[in-house]
């Protein structure tokens, strides 16, 4: 019988040497309020072509790039536990688990690191008005195929940080127009590829390159602020509440555009992109 996706899990532990998964044994740490969630194994074939036919003469392996996406609701139990990842841009293990009775499919990423990540805030009137990760993506070296647990250890972070435990700073000023927020981390992991007879077909590590911080906010439209500023090129700084004691700042921010946005049944909303030049989760 196939397997549902309420047969799946996600599970991680940090690495402390790139590629390896600690052991034996490691304390896994789940996010149990995972969604969506995808993997990809692209055996990076290498296909080759000579004169006198129209097909192709030789398949080869060449380097393996397994990448996960998925989201997840920030849990109450520890916001920040998973998304520091983005920011540390350490290595973890990460095991995707299908169990189904005594019958297991177990895939585990080694080497994986956070190449892309949303976290966002909006509809706060809807059943699901927590803060969410609609998407995390991962790039990683390896991938080992197969039917048993990696661990006997596994807690879940459950939970979930409710609209009314977020706030938004701008400056040292907590804003009360903001009905939407959301913000991204992008960090362009570069595969690094080098000439070897052993375990070729892996990359040896994954190199972090410029990092864009962006996001936007919406809201209510009570005044022209947003609108001075935009003009103006006002730098100011943004504070995002994560739960708890936990927060991410962007610094150094400027608003890239600002457009109101009216429809004859509705209030007008003022939506305002913006980008910074560092940001900080802690």
């Amino acid at each position: 019988m196939a397997y549902g996706s309420h047969e799946e899990k996600v599970y991680y532990v940090e690495e402390s040497t790139y590629g390896e998964t600690p052991g034996p044994n490691p304390s896994m740490l789940g996010l149990k309020t995972t969604f969506d969630a995808q993997h990809n194994l692209d055996a990076g074939l290498l296909k080759l072509r000579g004169i006198g036919s129209r097909d192709l003469d030789t398949i080869k392996k060449g380097l393996r790039k397994p990448t996960l996406k998925f989201g997840y609701y920030l849990p109450s139990a520890a916001p920040i536990n998973f998304l520091l990842f983005a920011q540390n841009l350490n290595s973890m293990s990460v095991e995707v688990i299908y169990e189904k009775g005594t019958s297991i499919v177990d895939l585990l990423f080694k080497g994986m690191k956070i190449d892309q990540v949303t976290v966002e805030l909006t509809d706060i009137e809807s059943e699901t008005a927590v803060i969410t990760v609609p998407n995390v993506e991962l790039m990683g070296q390896n991938v080992v195929v197969g039917t048993s647990k990696n661990s006997d250890q596994y807690a879940d972070y459950s939970g979930a940080v409710v609209y009314n435990e977020s706030y938004v700073k701008k400056d040292t000023t907590t804003l009360d127009r903001v009905t939407d927020w959301s913000w991204t981390i992008e960090n362009h992991l570069k595969r690094v590829l080098v000439i070897r007879s052993t375990n070729g077909e892996l990359l040896k590590y994954l190199q972090e390159r410029h990092r864009d911080a962006y996001g936007e906010l919406t809201f209510e439209f009570e005044s022209k602020d947003e609108h001075d500023e935009v003009l103006a090129g006002t730098e100011f700084s943004l504070e995002f509440g994560l739960g708890g004691s936990n927060k991410a700042v962007f610094s150094n921010c400027k608003w890239q555009n600002v457009r109101n946005i009216g429809r004859i049944e509705d209030l007008i909303a003022v939506k305002a992109p913006f980008v910074a030049k560092s940001i900080a989760i802690s």
